[in-house]
């Protein structure tokens, strides 16, 4: 069984990763497989495929990313970058930071 502060920090990681994978999305395109190995670098976890594909049909679908398939020799590739919505939800995220909350998180995290 898992611990509460386990829970919590899964919990939490669960959460912002969309924000975080949209703005991975927002500085260049990414296949899925390099959006999971950025994670891995930004956060030190391990995040497996059937968690951030699950994630990236879910931005696509709201419309706050899109995918081009580009082929590469034999393999065809999807790269996912931010749209003009997903830009935009990201700039709110960025605001809402910049309010009391951000002190919160700020001494939080320290």
């Amino acid at each position: 069984m898992m611990d509460l502060e386990s829970e919590l920090v899964k919990s939490a990681i669960r959460g912002f990763s969309r924000v975080v994978i949209l703005w991975l999305l927002s500085q260049k395109p990414l296949s899925g497989y390099s959006v999971t190995k950025e994670l891995k670098k930004l956060t030190g976890w391990s995040f497996r495929s059937g968690v951030v594909y699950p994630l990236l049909y879910e931005l696509e679908e709201n419309k706050l990313i899109a995918g081009k398939w580009v082929r590469k020799g034999r393999r065809r590739i999807k790269y996912y970058s931010a749209t003009k919505r997903g830009l935009m939800v990201l700039n709110r995220f960025k605001e809402l930071l910049k309010m009391p909350v951000k002190e919160v998180l700020k001494d939080l995290i320290s």
